[in-house]
């Protein structure tokens, strides 16, 4: 029989912990916002590009759940909670942002990306706060800043002329 070796929750720095939670719950629960509001734009974009949009937003709302997943579990491996339930995460949320019903394609585009901005404005600060905190979480960051402005980029793309 093998001796297993486990890291009790203790061995984490509370410090550390508790300024790894401080900057990637925000990017947790901005994220979960982002998601719910592309899937609200994917399900009520009208227009000449509707096919594009409506699929590519699809892939943005896939993208946010996952970095949602990694940065709350990031927090979670280090022993605290992360709280993102549906009240939580509205509280975060302009509800104007994104259209309650249908709209036209560059006004949806527009609205998720606006969400984006208020999204990689948490994950930039989480960048700068966490290079003297965990450098661990800080590569969460990193990781997903440049994600999220590729598909930022995507987005844009529709919109130039």
């Amino acid at each position: 029989m093998s001796d297993v070796h486990t890291t009790s929750l203790a061995a984490v720095d509370p410090t550390v912990a508790a300024g790894s939670a401080q900057f990637l719950t925000p990017v947790a629960l901005g994220l979960q916002a982002l998601a719910v509001n592309g899937k609200q734009a994917h399900w009520n974009v009208r227009g000449a590009n509707f096919i594009a949009i409506h699929e590519l937003l699809d892939s943005v709302v896939a993208h946010a759940q996952d970095w949602a997943d990694q940065a709350a579990e990031r927090v979670v491996a280090l022993g605290l909670p992360i709280d993102a339930r549906l009240g939580t995460v509205a509280a975060r949320v302009d509800p104007t942002e994104v259209p309650a019903g249908f709209a036209q394609w560059d006004d949806m585009i527009r609205a998720v990306i606006s969400d984006m901005d208020d999204v990689i404005a948490d994950v930039q600060a989480a960048i700068d706060g966490l290079d003297e905190i965990d450098l661990t979480s800080q590569d969460i960051a990193i990781g997903i800043k440049e994600g999220i402005e590729k598909d930022r980029w995507f987005l844009v793309a529709h919109l130039a002329e």
